[in-house]
This record gives structure tokens, sequence and C-alpha cells, in this order.
């Protein structure tokens, strides 16, 4: 009787990336649709729960037709099809599945579990609660982020230790041999070219004076100052969408969703997520953050805070700000004469 054949760790990851994607992509919408049904039942104020359980099976069938029409075919064209996926550049099919099928039904359910709670004067109904729930947002956002990270983490193997720069046993060269060599091949040009009119340069970023890192070798401050890429991918998917679940949760507090201030937040956060479906390295990241993100929340948060008080944090509308005068002045002011100090004479 032959043994039976393991499966490689290949395929074991490539199942469990595949089911995990599979649970972020589907479990929002249900959940976000049960909340749904659950308060609009509370409204009805009716002991036959009809309502509830069409609401419910119709979020069933909603997911069950996206995934058998469309994410599943679209995974095995990606993985069958290798030269077609090899055509895609600077977007990912994945995230954008994931943007329009589950991010886009969840925010517009989560609004509408609030409007279900308010009569038909505009006042507020008193099933309406205080704060609402942080569920629905973190589940959300949470997915799409594991989403992310498992997309970026294909490329890499799971196990075994990432070679790190600590490890290289060559010494990099320093930045007084750097400003040697320059200052002779500088010495060598001077007194070959004859002068020529002052003209720009480009910012010398070998004669910039940086702090000098430490470096350890052995020891426990070599196992700490150990650097994973794959670590690093979790902390920075993170960080990325911090500025937007901050603005998400602005919707939680009362003032702002028992207002007309609900929608700008819900909407504008849904457009700041769209930048997830390009690829981490797309020349295009950088200033779509800017358009789609900090300038927008620069308006939000500045009207928030005009009409409603602090409920959103001033350090986000600083970040906004600064962060959007810098890439300004940074990638195009520093074009103009005026504006740049590197020049030759």
């Amino acid at each position: 009787m032959g043994m039976l054949k393991m499966p490689s760790g290949r395929k074991i990851k490539l199942v469990i990336f595949e089911l995990l994607e599979y649970v972020a992509f589907s479990v929002p919408t249900l959940v976000i649709m049960e909340q749904f049904a659950s308060a609009y039942h509370n409204v009805m104020n009716t002991s036959e729960k009809t309502h509830y359980w069409l609401i419910v099976s119709c979020s069933i069938a909603y997911v069950a037709s996206v995934s058998l029409l469309i994410w599943v075919p679209v995974k095995v064209l990606l993985y069958k099809k290798r030269h077609l996926y090899k055509k895609i550049k600077g977007w990912r099919p994945v995230m954008m599945m994931c943007v329009v099928l589950t991010t886009l039904p969840s925010f517009s359910f989560s609004v509408a579990m609030t409007e279900v709670q308010k009569n038909t004067t505009g006042t507020i109904s008193a099933a309406l609660p205080d704060n609402l729930p942080d569920l629905p947002v973190s589940l959300v956002l949470t997915s799409l982020i594991v989403v992310d990270i498992i997309e970026k983490l294909r490329i890499y193997p799971l196990r075994g230790r990432q070679k790190s720069n600590e490890d290289d046993h060559t010494h990099p060269t320093t930045l007084q041999d750097i400003k040697t060599v320059t200052e002779q091949v500088n010495q060598h040009e001077e007194n070959s070219v004859p002068p020529q009119p002052a003209r720009r340069t480009q910012l010398p970023v070998q004669h910039l004076e940086e702090p000098q890192e430490p470096s350890f070798h052995s020891g426990v401050l070599k196992a700490a100052s150990h650097r994973d890429v794959r670590s690093e991918i979790f902390l920075w998917s993170f960080l990325l969408w911090s500025d937007t679940i901050e603005m998400v949760r602005v919707a939680g507090h009362p003032a702002v969703y028992k207002s007309g201030w609900l929608y700008p937040v819900y909407i504008f956060s849904f457009i700041s997520l769209l930048r997830i479906i390009l690829t981490p390295q797309n020349p295009l990241l950088n200033s779509l953050g800017i358009l789609l993100q900090d300038i927008p929340f620069i308006f939000v948060r500045l009207s928030l805070i005009i009409v409603l008080g602090t409920v959103t944090p001033v350090l986000g509308l600083c970040k906004n700000v600064l962060v959007t005068l810098s890439y300004v002045y940074f990638n195009h002011l520093t074009k103009f004469r005026v504006f740049s100090t590197f020049e030759i004479s």
C-alpha cells in the first residue's frame, strides 16, 4: 500500500490564504446586514420576524451570488492564467472586488442602519443608541486590511528567517569615504572644465550629514535589532489606514450620526479607501493619497470642528494639512527658481 503524499507547504499556504481572504470578503457584509435587520425589526416593534429573516436571507443570497459569479471565477482565472495576471500592472483585482463588493455595501447599510431608526418627522427615535456600535466599522476595515496584508505576503515564504541588512558581513561605505571621493572628483572637474554660468542642480544627497546609526553584530542587541520585512507588512498596513479608521469612528459620535454629517464622513472615508486597489509600489500612490484622503479630510474635519466642535481630533487636521503642504512644496514648488536653494555659482 503506497504512502499518502503530504501536501507541500506552498499548497497549504495557498489554501490558508484563500480561506482567510474569502472569510474577510464575505463575513463583513453578513454581519452588517444582520445588524441592519435587527435595527429594522426593533423599529417595526412587532413579534413577527418576517422582515428580519427576509433581510438576512437576502444578505446570504447576495454573498453567495457575488462569490459564485465574481469572486471564484476571478480567483481561478488569476491562478490558472498566469500570463494574464502578469499583464495587470499598477492595480490589484482582489482588492477592487473587496472594496466594491464588500466595503461599499457595508458602509451603505451602516448608514441605512441609523436611518431606519429615525421617524418620518425627522426627529431622532428613542431606539437610536447614544453611540453607534464599534463592531461594524472595525470588522469592515480590519477585513479589508487583512486582505491587503495577504496580497502583500504572497511573494514571501512564511517559513525561514528573512535575511536583513544587519546580517550582511560587508561593511557599508561610510559618509566620510563618500565625502572624500566626491571632493576628489569635484576637484578634478574644477581643474579640467572651464568656468560655466550658474546653474541649478538637484539635491546633493551624498553631502547631507545624517545621524550615525548603531549596528550590533552579536548578543541580545543583534536579535533585538533584526528587521523582517514580513512583520513590517503588518505594521505599515495598519498604520497606513489609521487616518481613515479615525475618520470612520467619528461617525459614531452622536452629534455626527444624528445629523446629516454622517453622509460626508462615510462618503469621503470610502473614497480614501480606493487607494488600496493600487499596488504598494505604484508611483501614483502618493499623489492619490493627497487627492483622495488628505485634501478631502481637511475640509471634512475643518467643517466638523467649526460646526460641531472637536468631535474629531485637531491632530488629525494638522496631519492632513502638513502632509498636503509638504507634498506640494517638495514635489512642485521646489521646481521654481525662487524656492531653489541648491545652486552652483
